[in-house]
């Protein structure tokens, strides 16, 4: 079956839609930590999408693709899957939303940085100056002030990210090899795995009532990698990728409707640091693309 054909128009409009579906399933979560522990929570969240994901997996790639996969660097991403997880879950349940965004989109800096020494690939001054000028506006968010609780929370986010930047440049290697749904299913089961198995010591009886909202992040999941996957296959990568940065504009609405909770002024300045950051990071990156492919 060949690809459909591009047409970015279509796929903004689904990787928009996907950005908010995944925003909205980071919201479920923030909800779910007021009972459970991060870990509990985040193996709630992987089991939750897997019944949905499983049978997309098996009928679009077969069961036998779903075996044929370089196990060593699975099992890395799921020590990786289950610390991110665990720490981004913290971080939600300390801090409003947006301000965990503000400072996780810092990710796509790092992926950059480790893409020198893991991929051996090359970064100009100007991208370096850019992923420089992205932690200084970490810094004005992080913005110290004694509370220890704050500051705790947003390191908890910068291990989340480095967590997402190392399994982002595992997935390059993995593409090679193994199939994209043998990369999200299985990164799933043994997110479900591992983080249920930390999590067991201090398990947490679910309550009835948080039944329909844990579906609700499972199914929110699965839509949400179903549709950043359309996107991606119908549109240009460099005209999707800034548009993740949406996911700011999604949680300043969560936060203010449900939580009634705002970042302080600190955390909009490294905010607008970061995210112009990256988005000069990404048009470098373009420019260099294109430069060595004419």
């Amino acid at each position: 079956m060949s690809p459909p054909p591009r047409d970015n128009q279509r796929a903004i409009l689904i990787m928009l839609a996907a950005v908010g579906v995944f925003t909205l399933m980071d919201g479920g979560l923030k909800q779910l930590t007021a009972h459970y522990p991060p870990l509990e929570v985040a193996a709630l969240r992987g089991g939750a999408s897997l019944p949905l994901v499983l049978p997309w997996a098996f009928a679009t790639a077969g069961w036998r693709s779903l075996l044929r996969v370089r196990w060593s660097l699975h099992l890395l991403r799921a020590v990786i899957g289950v610390s991110m997880m665990g720490a981004f879950i913290y971080a939600v349940h300390r801090m409003p939303l947006s301000g965990v965004y503000a400072i996780f989109f810092v990710a796509p800096l790092m992926i950059t940085a480790l893409s020198v020494p893991i991929l051996g690939e090359r970064v100009g001054p100007q991208r370096w100056a850019a992923i420089a000028v992205g932690f200084a506006g970490v810094l004005v968010a992080l913005h110290p002030s004694g509370k220890g609780m704050d500051v705790l929370a947003g390191l908890a986010i910068l291990l989340a990210a480095f967590g997402y930047a190392v399994s982002a440049i595992t997935v390059r290697v993995l593409a090679r090899t193994d199939s994209p749904q043998a990369m999200v299913a299985w990164l799933l089961v043994l997110l479900t795995l591992g983080a249920g198995a930390c999590a067991w010591p201090g398990w947490v009886a679910i309550l009835p009532s948080d039944y329909a909202l844990i579906a609700g992040v499972g199914l929110a999941g699965a839509l949400g990698q179903y549709a950043i996957t359309a996107a991606f296959i119908r549109g240009e990568a460099s005209v999707l990728a800034p548009l993740e940065y949406t996911a700011l504009a999604w949680s300043l609405l969560l936060d203010f409707f449900l939580w009634k909770t705002l970042p302080g002024p600190a955390t909009w300045v490294g905010a607008a640091i970061i995210v112009v950051s990256g988005l000069y990071l990404l048009r470098r990156e373009k420019v260099h693309v294109e430069s060595e492919h004419p």
